[in-house]
This record gives C-alpha cells, structure tokens and sequence, in this order.
C-alpha cells in the first residue's frame, strides 16, 4: 500500500475507532444505571475508548513491530468491547434495538483489527 493510501486508512481508521468510543458513550448518556450494573458500564466505556486510543498510538509507530504490539492490544480490547455489549444487552441493561448498530460496529471492527493482526504477523515471519 502506497504511503499516502495507507495514511487516508489510517486517518479513516482513526475516525471510526473514536466514533465508535463516542457512540457509546453517548449510548449510556442518559440511560439510569443501576449500581450493580454501573462495573460493566464502565468496563465498556474503557474497553471501547481504548480501541480508538490504542489505535491512534499505532499509527504513531515507528517500526512494523510497534504497530503489531498496538494492534494486538486493539484487537483485544475491540474483542472486550464486543463482550461487554453482548453481557449488557443480556442483562436488560441495553435492548437489541438500541444497541445493534453499535454492536454491528463492534463485530465490523473486531474482524477488521483481527485480519490486519494476521497479516501483519505474517509479513514479520518473513
């Protein structure tokens, strides 16, 4: 990928992951929560806000190895991000209809994190 493609990816990536972290918070901006569940919120809020943190500093990397040690960490937390929101929408904290788009999102984000990881462990195998 040429430098100037991989930098509009990067950029776009950039965007989505932090838009994601917005939408969920903005997701629970309103919502009353119960004490007992308020742990999960949370984890949820971080989980999601690390995603687009933790990419943002992979592009800021300076060697294929960083970038795959960031990547392995949004990958992960993208993952966690997934669960909460499945825990959450089990639990009656969150409806399926409030929720899908943002877990469509999650599920979109996790497949993508986990293709680039691959690929990009393949490529330091060689």
């Amino acid at each position: 990928m040429e430098k100037t493609s991989f930098n509009n990816f990067n950029q776009h990536l950039r965007d989505r992951t932090l838009t994601f972290a917005v939408e969920i918070n903005a997701l629970f901006q309103s919502k009353k929560i119960s004490l007992l569940n308020r742990p999960m919120v949370s984890q949820l809020l971080r989980s999601s806000s690390s995603v687009a943190a933790n990419f943002r500093a992979a592009t800021r990397a300076r060697s294929d190895a960083e970038y795959y040690a960031k990547i392995c960490i949004v990958a992960e937390e993208c993952d966690e991000t997934q669960f909460w929101l499945e825990y959450l929408l089990k639990t009656g904290v969150i409806t399926h209809q409030e929720s899908i788009t943002i877990r469509n999102e999650a599920e979109e984000l996790v497949k993508l994190f986990t293709s680039i990881k691959k690929k990009l462990k393949d490529k330091l195998q060689r």
